[in-house]
């Protein structure tokens, strides 16, 4: 079945749509993430990923070409490690259908499949529970709890650890 999401690695001309579709998802955004909300912090956020260590995927609805959230790969570990973490977000508007479920999976299937990676760890702040509830949905497991793991908006925040495996991914 032809997924209903499609992903691609961010580029320049994502700029002005994904500061827009940021801007209207604050409330749905905060207090979880802070992502890019204005130009400079677009071309910050677009020179992170460099396509080695870190890597943004818009992802867009097929039918729409709306986009329907952001996940990144970042801290990617070669050598004997394998590894990436993962972070996601959606946009206002585009919840309740599955469509971020579908595009976390597409990028842990290119992760495990293109990338060669044996492991990818999204750590979720405790009360998030939809971001929590799409990790469990994909087969990721719990794997620990890390108190005031990320700085997020000036605060360290304490997250859970959620991991799968190569080995493991069903998608």
């Amino acid at each position: 079945m032809l997924s209903r999401v499609v992903i691609r690695p961010v580029h320049a001309s994502d700029a002005a749509e994904l500061v827009t579709a940021n801007l209207a998802s604050i409330a749905l955004h905060e207090p979880w993430v802070s992502p890019c909300r204005d130009h400079a912090s677009f071309l910050g956020y677009l020179n992170r990923c460099d396509g080695d260590r870190s890597m943004g995927f818009i992802a867009r609805e097929r039918e729409s070409g709306r986009i329907v959230g952001v996940v990144n790969l970042s801290e990617i570990v070669r050598g004997f490690f394998q590894s990436a973490y993962m972070g996601y977000y959606g946009m206002v508007g585009m919840s309740g259908r599955g469509l971020m479920s579908e595009a976390v999976g597409l990028v842990v299937t290119h992760a495990f499949r293109e990338l060669g990676l044996h492991r990818v760890e999204a750590n979720i702040q405790p009360g998030n529970e939809p971001s929590r509830a799409l990790a469990k949905r994909l087969g990721f497991r719990l794997e620990g709890y890390s108190p005031r793991y990320l700085k997020i908006d000036g605060d360290w925040r304490d997250h859970e650890r959620w991991a799968v495996l190569a080995d493991e991914w069903r998608g």
